[in-house]
């Protein structure tokens, strides 16, 4: 079934306040949320989504790009998790062929010993990988390191390792779980928040809603409630618990990684380099995406939760440090195109040490006394066994009834239905019309679809992103429907006057920019330079 449902907000307000008990309400829109959604649906659960601010606005959009098992939590010992991770990545390479693909990756080697050392570690990776491994991995001479690194630091290198794993566009894919959703009969709303959980007898038997547009609420009822809100899903808790009087402890440590992104120039070619362990023992990567450079990450705690979260500038000058020993032309602030920062929701430990790089990335689901079920934790490339997992604690607590296991392995997404001997255009290329997959057709047949505002960006992907992507504001489409913001802050300012031209036409109203315009200036710029 190839349908391409549209996204009228009105029509879907309609249903929204149409009564009717819900088997499952999920609250979050972010990638665990929509698994739950699509798992439930696809299940023959009745289900309701409803997402605060826009899909993916989160976290969820803010990932280093990566479907893989986590060379890092292997060296930690996470092995559980590692093996989790790289047989899920299959699943999500299959789903999504157009918006997830293998990448290789080579991690250059300076001493003598780096090779054989990281080389057997990697072997392990392949080895935890079993059938869905994407490739073996192979020791390197430094020819042929350069070779495939044109653009790394040749004085002292001795070789390599290359091994295999996977990218993806994380908000295109988290857009992609929702209209997939919706497809299976799931009602999903974005600039839907939860202003209160309602209880009878102490238990939680629905939600009220209102939109964050009109300012109208509803009363949803349901079964089961589902807390997937990530980094946020401590305010929910307690709103749950202060209705019996009761609090609760958090759940969360927020860690914060910063992404700098640069021309792709400072490491042409379509393979990424990993370095395993920089001098504080953290991971630096440098993945080719969307015809840019992501540098990245750090893991920084935080004890606050913002929506909009912005890079320290000791994280920028840590990744931008680290990459002048790795790059042969070194970055500099200069060099810098966009930045961001997303809120890793990782689970509190018993015993708080401070230093979330040791905390682990598995998820946990907890069930109040109210019956209100949280997840959080865990890691993009896990998302549909979380989801498997959070289902299963709702049947098992009694919440929702017996539908049987999980349909979600490998179920194809929306965009997904290549034509046979269609291959996808890789991830490392400029976003453009093969962004759509089988959609791309549709696509082109809108008006506009020849008028170009940017590489890219057609004047029909604006229409397309409010017809049939839930797309409301500029930021919508220029931050996670297209990815300029991501990619260029400062061409994304500049786009912002005329998107939300076209997005005044399909919403009948006038769009404001101001907002997105500011936001495209913090990203244009990565925190103020330290005074030395």
């Amino acid at each position: 079934m190839n349908t391409i449902l549209p996204t009228d907000r009105a029509a879907l307000l309609a249903r929204l306040a149409e009564p009717r008990q819900y088997d499952l309400a999920v609250v979050g829109g972010g990638a665990t949320g929509l698994g739950v959604a699509l798992d439930a649906a696809l299940r023959g659960y009745s289900v309701v989504l409803v997402e605060a601010h826009d899909f993916a606005k989160g976290t969820s959009s803010r990932a280093t790009k990566l479907v893989h098992g986590g060379v890092r939590y292997l060296a930690q010992g996470d092995i559980h998790l590692v093996r989790e991770a790289l047989h899920e990545r299959v699943h999500i390479l299959e789903s999504a062929p157009h918006l997830a693909q293998p990448l290789p990756f080579v991690m250059p080697s300076y001493r003598l010993w780096e090779t054989p050392f990281y080389g057997t570690g990697l072997k392990l990776y392949d080895l935890l990988a079993g059938r869905a491994g994407l490739g073996a991995t192979e020791w390197l001479g430094a020819r042929e390191t350069l070779r495939e690194l044109p653009g790394v630091q040749p004085r002292g290198l001795k070789g390599g390792v290359r091994y295999w794993d996977g990218q993806f566009d994380d908000a295109r894919l988290a857009l992609a779980l929702a209209r997939t959703a919706a497809r299976q009969g799931a009602l999903v709303l974005n600039y839907c928040e939860v202003v209160d959980v309602l209880h009878e007898a102490g238990r939680a038997v629905g939600l009220v809603v209102r939109d964050t547009e009109g300012g109208r609420a509803w009363r949803i009822a349901a079964g089961c409630i589902v807390n997937a809100t990530g980094v946020w899903v401590d305010a929910l808790r307690q709103q749950d618990a202060r209705a019996a009087g009761r609090t609760v402890a958090p759940m969360v440590a927020p860690s914060q990684g910063v992404h700098l992104v640069v021309e792709q120039d400072f490491l042409p070619g379509d393979h990424a380099l990993l370095v395993p362990s920089t001098r504080d023992g953290r991971v630096l990567f440098a993945v080719p995406w969307l015809g840019k450079l992501i540098l990245g990450t750090t893991d920084t705690p935080r004890s606050d939760v913002p929506l909009e979260p912005r890079p320290q500038a000791a994280e920028v000058d840590f990744i931008l440090a680290e990459s002048a020993r790795y790059l042969r032309r070194a970055p500099t602030r200069a060099d810098i195109r966009s930045s961001w920062a997303g809120l890793r929701p990782l689970v509190r430990p018993d015993e708080d040490s401070g230093d979330t790089k040791a905390i682990s990335r598995e998820h946990t689901v907890r069930i109040a006394r109210s019956g209100l079920v949280t997840v959080t934790g865990g890691k993009w490339t896990t998302y549909r066994a979380m989801a498997e997992d959070v289902l299963g604690h709702c049947v098992q607590a009694g919440q929702l009834a017996p539908r049987g296991p999980a349909r979600s392995a490998g179920f194809r997404l929306v965009g997904a239905e290549l034509a046979p001997g269609t291959h996808p255009v890789g991830l490392a290329r400029p976003q453009g019309l093969h962004s759509y997959g089988a959609e791309a057709a549709a696509v082109a047949a809108l008006p506009g679809a020849d008028r170009w505002l940017a590489g890219g960006l057609s004047e029909a992907m604006v229409r397309f992103a409010v017809r049939h992507e839930y797309a409301r504001t500029v930021e919508d489409v220029l931050a996670r429907r297209a990815r300029c913001l991501f990619l260029d802050a400062a061409e994304a300012g500049r786009l912002a006057a005329p998107v939300a031209a076209i997005l005044a036409q399909e919403l009948g109203r006038a769009v404001d920019t101001a907002g997105f315009e500011a936001l495209a200036r913090a990203y244009a710029e990565p925190g103020e330079a330290p005074v030395r």
